[in-house]
């Protein structure tokens, strides 16, 4: 996959030198940041197809840069670093929108596999279009009208803000709607693995259906099929 640019925000220097070296041995474009403020200086100027964000930043963390990131509505999928491993903060920070956490320190290969899964997912709901005729950029069933241009969400012509994986993962269900689909099915489709990871899946669904449904805990629309999977209905 070529055409990919990220932006790697750390504030320590050797961390910035190192992964921009290797993702330009991977042939992937990189812009450093220091900081939030160099960051959102950055994300002004420019696109970027992912953001790789420290945690534990001088000044405004990872964290906020996050939250600051989804209230701004930009949506760039975003991997988490941290040297913090503990379940509380990966819980926290998939929470607040972000696409994957990783632990320092991490393999390279593993970093640069992470990053061209995330964007093949996000590019696949954002196609280009052909020469001769434009791709739908909405899509709606039942009370949801989906835009695949803002990846962005309307009930009932409310407008709901997701985050990239949010909006992959409610995507695959409005594909398959009144049908029961599986952890495995879920995880090969929207994560791309086919080894389950259940407390990524319900980390996801809790947040997806905190912002689709009416009272999240009697979900309507998301509903699970126990000890087989979840189902979508319209």
């Amino acid at each position: 996959m070529s055409n990919i640019t990220v932006l790697i925000v750390d504030d320590e220097v050797p961390v910035l030198k190192a992964v921009s070296s290797v993702l330009k041995h991977e042939k992937i474009e990189s812009v450093c940041a220091a900081n939030s403020a160099d960051a959102f200086t950055c994300l002004s100027q420019r696109t970027f197809d992912l953001i790789l964000l420290d945690i534990m930043m001088p000044g405004q963390d990872g964290f906020s840069m996050l939250r600051e990131l989804r209230k701004r509505q930009i949506l760039t999928p975003v991997i988490l670093l941290s040297g913090r491993g503990e379940d509380s903060a990966q819980v926290e920070g998939l929470g607040l929108g972000a696409d994957d956490y990783m632990t320092k320190p991490f393999s390279k290969a593993v970093l640069v596999s992470k990053i061209r899964a995330i964007i093949r997912r996000t590019r696949q709901y954002a196609p280009a279009p052909a020469a001769d005729t434009m791709p739908p950029t909405t899509a709606q069933i039942g009370c949801f009208t989906l835009h695949f241009d803002s990846q962005t969400v309307l009930k009932d012509g409310k407008e709901i803000s997701l985050s990239s994986k949010e909006f992959a993962l409610l995507c695959f269900f409005m594909e398959n709607p009144d049908t029961l689909l599986t952890k495995q099915e879920i995880f090969s489709k929207v994560w791309k693995s086919e080894t389950p990871d259940d407390n990524s899946i319900l980390v996801y669904m809790k947040r997806l259906r905190d912002k689709i449904e009416d009272i999240p805990s009697k979900p309507v629309h998301l509903t699970t099929v126990w000890g087989k999977g979840y189902r979508f209905n319209p």
